[in-house]
């Protein structure tokens, strides 16, 4: 059995809980690596390891096209990065669960909070479409209203920005004030500050700066201790206000 199916029905649990994806719910740095790769090689660039890889994810197709072209110093007008974002999302589109799994723990957390009724959402940076079609791809669609996705192109502002995670806890008819934010990175962090929302950041996801010296609310080593911390993260806020 376990750990997130242990705790009992009386704790103080959240309205709506809402996620980012990548490094959070879903390993996809392999798929995204590979997209990556695939795009630089049209340009003859080597392939970036995925352990680098793993700490350009989180602002997007295009951030982490940039990041590549960093990596080799080699610069690109607007226009031209325009053509290799294009480029990476046909690529990605046609292996965008190639590799990716779930984290381990996620299926069971989903499961548990879904049961209690908890509200559950997406916030991601992740084009929508890409978001949608990974999710569907793990069959992690069916604990999220396809409303309540949200990606980098859903809205004119995306995370860090917090009304990025405000709109998904709309689009879900939650409760601001009893939601928490799941995530992996600064970005995250900072998107849940913003909308005044507490945070608890994942210590396995693609953060190049460790989950702990960014002093989230709470941080996680495995997915199913969510339910262990939330509830005392979601009083701890409550009382600050």
């Amino acid at each position: 059995m376990s750990s997130c199916e242990i705790l009992p029905f009386s704790i103080t649990l959240p309205d709506t809980v809402i996620f980012d994806l990548d490094g959070t719910l879903v390993d996809s740095a392999p798929d995204l690596t590979g997209a990556l790769n695939a795009t630089m090689a049209t340009l003859g660039l080597h392939p970036i390891p995925e352990a680098e890889v793993r700490h350009m994810v989180g602002h997007g197709a295009r951030k982490l096209i940039e990041r590549g072209l960093e990596a080799h110093a080699v610069p690109k007008s607007s226009a031209e990065v325009d053509a290799l974002v294009a480029v990476f999302i046909d690529h990605y589109a046609g292996h965008v669960a190639d590799s990716s799994v779930a984290f381990p723990g996620v299926v069971a957390t989903l499961d548990w909070l879904r049961a209690r009724g908890v509200r559950l959402g997406v916030c991601t940076n992740k084009p929508e479409s890409l978001a949608k079609q990974l999710l569907v791809a793990l069959e992690l669609d069916r604990f999220f209203p396809a409303a309540a996705i949200l990606g980098g192109d859903s809205l004119p502002v995306k995370k860090p920005d917090g009304r990025h995670l405000i709109a998904t806890v709309e689009a879900l008819e939650g409760d601001l004030t009893r939601t928490v934010m799941v995530g992996d990175s600064a970005t995250d962090l900072r998107a849940a500050r913003d909308a005044d929302v507490p945070v608890v950041l994942v210590s396995f996801g693609y953060t190049p700066v460790p989950a702990h010296e960014l002093e989230p609310d709470a941080v996680i080593d495995h997915f199913t201790d969510l339910t262990k911390v939330m509830p005392e993260v979601l009083d701890r806020h409550r009382a600050r206000h």
